[in-house]
């Protein structure tokens, strides 16, 4: 199988400015996201910025980095970029792999391209995991996910879905046994050509009220499949919370 792994790292965070630099045990953050995809079967690993800062202390380390506009709201549209300045085939399966995820196993990483691969119809692929309390189902910064009998998402939101009219009323019942609830990781993959096509439509309406991206490709039509994902995901990191826990963690 042959991939392409493309890491986003912005300066700009509104809770965690510089984010990609903070030290976690002794190594910036990106440091930390760039040898899990390099431990990856990626046969290329890049990290895409518009941050002279984040280039210069990448390229310290010995990565690759590919300096794109600081006008793009998505790390998608960044690595659009990417592959227009690279010249990669439309065919290429690309891992979008976020910044802020130090802790994201590597065999995720090889999962969700495996899946791009083996799932033709899918226009991405991306990767779930169980919710198993209440507290992470009613969090609007856990995204859930809902999927058909054949593992495309119908739906993804910030909300609790599904929703069980008569179960939810009392909020002191444990979650129904009877429904599977879903927690979206955010790791992707898609081809580059069909990237090429999402970034050039407009926001949908359905993405901008949850801001959530993924929105846009169910909106347009696309198929986005969810596996579960082989491993539990490591955290991410977008408070001081977090930062201090996976800092913890890692040393």
């Amino acid at each position: 199988m042959h991939f392409k792994v493309v890491i986003p790292a912005r300066f700009s965070s509104v809770r965690l400015p510089g984010k990609p630099l903070l030290d976690i045990a002794g190594k910036p953050m990106i440091q930390h996201v760039h040898e899990r995809a390099m431990q990856s079967g990626a046969s290329e690993v890049v990290i895409a910025t518009d941050d002279r800062r984040i280039g210069d202390a990448c390229k310290a380390f010995g990565a690759d980095v590919c300096m794109t506009s600081d006008q793009h709201r998505s790390g998608s549209d960044r690595i659009a970029e990417v592959v227009a300045i690279r010249g990669w085939g439309e065919e290429e399966i690309l891992v979008n792999l976020q910044g802020d995820e130090p802790c994201m196993p590597v065999a995720l990483i090889d999962q969700v391209a495996e899946d791009m691969e083996q799932h033709p119809a899918a226009s991405w692929t991306t990767l779930s995991s169980p919710i198993r309390d209440r507290r992470s189902l009613f969090d609007p910064h856990v995204v859930k996910v809902v999927t058909d009998v054949d593992g495309y998402a119908l739906y993804f939101s910030r909300a609790p879905i599904p929703w069980h009219r008569d179960e939810f009323v009392d909020a002191d019942k444990p979650l129904p046994s009877s429904t599977g609830f879903a927690r979206h990781i955010g790791l992707y993959a898609y081809r580059a050509g069909y990237l090429a096509k999402f970034v050039g439509w407009q926001h949908a309406p359905i993405e901008m009220a949850e801001s959530l991206e993924q929105l846009r490709v169910l909106w347009h039509g696309g198929k986005i499949h969810v596996s579960q994902a082989r491993e539990e995901p490591g955290r991410g990191v977008d408070t001081r919370e977090d930062l201090q826990r996976v800092n913890r963690s890692l040393a």
